[in-house]
C-alpha cells in the first residue's frame, strides 16, 4: 500500500489496530486463566467484553471508509503479546506472577492508547466526524483499563514484594544462614 496520503496513512493505521484488537481477543482468556487475583481475572475479563465493543466500532470505521473490515498484521502487539506469554511459562510466584501480568497487560494499554490518540487526530483533520467520536470512546475506554490495572497493581505489586521476601528467607534456611 502506498501511502501518498494523511488517508492512506489513516487506513493503515485503522487497519493495524484492528488486527491488533483481534490479537488482543485472543490472548485475553489465557491471561484471566493463569492469575490467581480474582480482582485481576475480573478486569481482564471484563476488558475481554470491552474489547469485543472496540473491534465492532473499528468494523463501523471501515463502513465509514467504504473499505472492507481487514487487518494489516501488527507486529508491534505481536511482540507485545509473545513477551506477555512468555510470562506466563515463568515459574512465579502467584502475586509476582500478577504483578508481571499487569506489567505486559499496561504496556498493550499504552501501546492501544497511542494509536488511538493518533488515529482520532488524524480522523478529525480528516473530517471524518462520525469516526473520530468511535475512536475517542475507546481511547477513554483504553486509558480507564490502565488506570483499573494501576490500582489494582497497587496492592498486587506490595504482595508480590512480600511473597519475593518470603522466598528469600526460605531460600536463606535451606542453605543453613
Amino acid at each position: 500500500m502506498s501511502l501518498g496520503t494523511l488517508e492512506d496513512l489513516f487506513l493503515q493505521e485503522i487497519k493495524d489496530i484492528y488486527d491488533a484488537e483481534k490479537q488482543i481477543l485472543k490472548a485475553l482468556p489465557k491471561m484471566a486463566k493463569a492469575v490467581e487475583s480474582e480482582q485481576l481475572r475480573a478486569a481482564i475479563e471484563e476488558h475481554h467484553t470491552v474489547t469485543e465493543k472496540q473491534v465492532e466500532r473499528l468494523e463501523e470505521i471501515f463502513q465509514i471508509l467504504g473499505k472492507p473490515a481487514r487487518g494489516k498484521k501488527c507486529a508491534a502487539m505481536e511482540g507485545l503479546l509473545k513477551e506477555g506469554s512468555d510470562i506466563l511459562k515463568e515459574d512465579a510466584e502467584p502475586a509476582v506472577l500478577d504483578a508481571a501480568v499487569i506489567a505486559a497487560a499496561q504496556k498493550v494499554e499504552h501501546y492501544e492508547i497511542a494509536s488511538y490518540g493518533t488515529l482520532a487526530t488524524f480522523a478529525e483533520i480528516l473530517g471524518y466526524e462520525d469516526a473520530k467520536e468511535l475512536l475517542g470512546q475507546t481511547l477513554e475506554e483504553e486509558k480507564e483499563t490502565d488506570e483499573t490495572l494501576t490500582q489494582i497493581a497497587s496492592q498486587i505489586n506490595y504482595e508480590a514484594m512480600e511473597e519475593g521476601e518470603e522466598e528469600e528467607i526460605a531460600g536463606s534456611r535451606r542453605r543453613g544462614r
